[in-house]
């Protein structure tokens, strides 16, 4: 199955579940960037519950292509969210076996939003074991088949299919079972066992889906 799917970062647990029963994914970069949006923001959980990590992005002119999005590098926004992600799971299994996989997200600088969020897919494929094609878009087409870049949406309505079974997370006891967070927060706390929580019910994915 061939589907297009938004540029995000450290995308949610739904983007990979997608991804998981796909075989070739193309990475929307000729749609307009927004602000507050999924593309520049992951979602992890704390001691305090949901907390966004957001990537500053260079002001972009109206109207401006995902493609052409600038990171800001001139803050200091990779220290404080490696700080962030080793606070919030801290205790979880296996924060000490993936971390140095991703460090390099969180040292090396990055010109264009769209390659970092790109790289980051790649690593996060290779430590699930799963291998889709991965592609850039190279024009905009309105209408699609299994189009899901309505992901990158804050509100957007994620598919009943999408959601995972509620697995282990650091502060469950206390905060209850947070959907759909950032991939990492699947990884960090189930390791190995991830993927079977990714691929089960990958059958009931629609073939095909225009939104």
């Amino acid at each position: 199955m061939t589907i297009t799917l938004p540029s995000a970062y450290a995308g949610s647990t739904a983007i990979y579940k997608l991804m998981a029963g796909a075989s070739v994914v193309y990475v929307e970069i000729y749609d307009n960037y927004s602000r507050q949006t999924y593309r520049n923001r992951t979602i992890i959980m704390g001691a305090n519950g949901r907390e966004a990590l957001t990537v500053p992005v260079v002001k972009p002119a109206e109207k401006t292509l995902v493609k052409d999005i600038l990171v800001n590098n001139d803050k200091n926004w990779q220290t404080e969210h490696l700080r962030a992600i080793q606070t919030a799971y801290n205790t979880s299994p296996f924060l000490e076996f993936y971390i140095d996989d991703l460090l390099p997200f969180y040292t090396r600088k990055f010109k264009y939003l769209a390659d970092y969020n790109m790289q980051m897919t790649q690593t996060i494929c290779s430590i699930l074991g799963i291998s889709p094609e991965l592609r850039f878009t190279d024009h905009y087409e309105k209408v699609l088949e299994n189009d899901y870049r309505h992901l990158a949406e804050k509100h957007a309505q994620v598919p009943e299919y999408l959601y995972l079974e509620p697995y282990y997370q650091v502060f469950g006891m206390k905060l209850g079972f947070q959907p759909n967070l950032t991939i990492l927060d699947l990884i960090f706390n189930m390791g190995p066992e991830s993927i079977l929580f990714i691929k089960k019910g990958l059958n009931i994915i629609p073939n095909s889906v225009s939104l």
